[in-house]
C-alpha cells in the first residue's frame, strides 16, 4: 500500500502519493456521509500540517452544505469539470475547519459513463499530486463511481449499523475478493450503536454484529460510533450540517470520533499528535472500544485504550 513518504516526511518526490481513504455502505442511513465529513475535520484538527481534501461521488451535496464558505459563483467548477480534465487541480475549494473540498455536480449520471474504467480515478488523483490526505464519499451503490472509489482507496471503511447493512457489507467484501483490490483494504466501523437495541436470542445487536464480523474475519476499527439525538440534530435540524467537534462536545461520539481517526491515522502509519486539541480537556474524550477475539481479523490500533471487554467474556 505504500508508506506515503509525501506526507510524512514532506519530500516533493512527484512519485509518492498521498493516502486516500473511501467511505463506502449500499445501505443509506448507516452515517456514511456523516463520518465522511467529521472524519474530515478531526483528521485536521488532530494533524494541523495534513491538508484534507474531501469528494463527494453523489449529488446530494451534502458536503458541500458543510463545508461551503458561500454560494457557489458563475464559473465554479465541480467534479464533472475535474473529471474532464482529468485532474481536481482546478476545481478544488478551501472550506470550513479547513478541509479542502470538490463541489459535487448537480447529475453525477453523466460521470457513470466517464467511469467505465475502474483506475480511471485512481489516475485522476495522481494527476491532481495532493499533498495530504484524501477522503471520498462513495454513493450508496456498487456501480462504476464506487468500483472507481476501491482500486483509489488505500483504506475502504465499510460502515456497519444493523443486520441489513452488514448483510450489504458482504457485498463489497466479495466485490473487492474477485477484483484485483483485495479485502485487504476494507475495515468496519460500526456506526449508530444503541446498547439498548437487542439481538433476536439475546445480548445486544452491537456484540451479535460484532461476532459475526469476526465469524467472517472481517477487518475492522476497535473504536465504534454511538447513536446520538444531538448528533442527528446537527445534520438535520439546520440546511448547513454542524460539526461534531464543536458542536456535540460532552457526548459520546465526540470522543469516539477523536478515538477512531487516531486508528485511521495509525492504520495508515501516520502518527497522530500526542496532545489534546486546542481548547478539548482531555476529560472530555470518553473511550468506546471494542475488544478483538483472540486470532480475529483486524488492524492494529493505538495502545493505552479503555476497551470494553463485555463481548470477550461472552464469547
Amino acid at each position: 500500500m505504500g508508506t506515503f513518504r509525501a506526507v510524512k516526511e514532506g519530500t516533493s518526490d512527484s512519485a509518492a502519493r498521498a493516502p486516500v481513504l473511501a467511505v463506502s455502505s449500499n445501505k443509506g442511513g448507516v452515517g456514511k456521509t456523516t463520518l465522511v465529513a467529521n472524519l474530515a475535520i478531526y483528521l485536521r484538527a488532530l494533524r494541523e500540517d495534513l491538508p484534507v481534501l474531501v469528494v463527494g461521488l453523489d449529488d446530494q451535496q451534502v458536503l458541500d452544505r458543510m463545508f461551503a464558505l458561500g454560494p457557489a459563483t458563475p464559473g465554479d467548477g465541480n467534479l464533472k469539470h475535474g473529471w474532464a480534465e482529468r485532474t481536481l487541480e482546478r476545481v478544488i475549494r478551501v472550506g470550513e475547519y479547513g478541509v479542502h473540498f470538490v463541489p459535487s455536480p448537480a447529475d453525477v449520471s453523466l460521470l457513470k459513463g466517464r467511469a467505465e474504467n475502474p483506475m480511471t480515478l485512481r489516475g485522476l488523483l495522481d494527476r491532481t499530486a495532493w499533498r495530504g490526505i484524501v477522503i471520498l464519499d462513495a454513493k450508496s451503490d456498487l456501480e462504476a463511481l464506487t468500483l472507481n472509489a476501491f482500486h483509489a482507496a488505500d483504506r475502504i471503511l465499510v460502515p456497519i449499523a444493523d443486520w441489513s447493512s452488514l448483510e450489504e457489507a458482504g457485498k463489497i467484501f466479495r466485490i473487492l475478493e474477485r477484483s484485483q483490490v483485495g479485502r485487504g483494504r476494507a475495515r468496519v466501523v460500526f456506526t449508530l450503536v444503541d446498547h439498548r437495541a437487542r439481538a433476536t436470542g439475546g445480548g445486544t445487536l452491537l456484540q451479535a454484529l460484532l461476532e459475526e464480523v469476526r465469524s467472517r474475519r472481517w477487518p475492522y476499527y476497535k473504536t465504534y460510533l454511538s447513536r446520538s439525538p444531538k448528533v442527528e440534530s446537527l445534520n438535520s435540524a439546520t440546511s448547513k450540517p454542524l460539526s461534531i467537534l464543536h458542536h456535540a462536545r460532552g457526548t459520546a461520539v465526540h470522543g469516539q470520533m477523536r478515538e477512531l481517526t487516531h486508528e485511521v491515522l495509525q492504520d495508515l502509519g501516520m502518527a497522530p499528535v500526542a496532545r489534546p486539541m486546542a481548547d478539548e480537556p482531555s476529560v472530555l474524550w470518553g473511550k468506546r472500544r471494542l475488544v478483538a477475539a483472540p486470532g480475529s481479523a483486524r488492524p492494529s490500533t493505538a495502545t493505552g485504550a479503555t476497551e470494553l471487554r463485555e463481548f470477550s467474556r461472552r464469547r
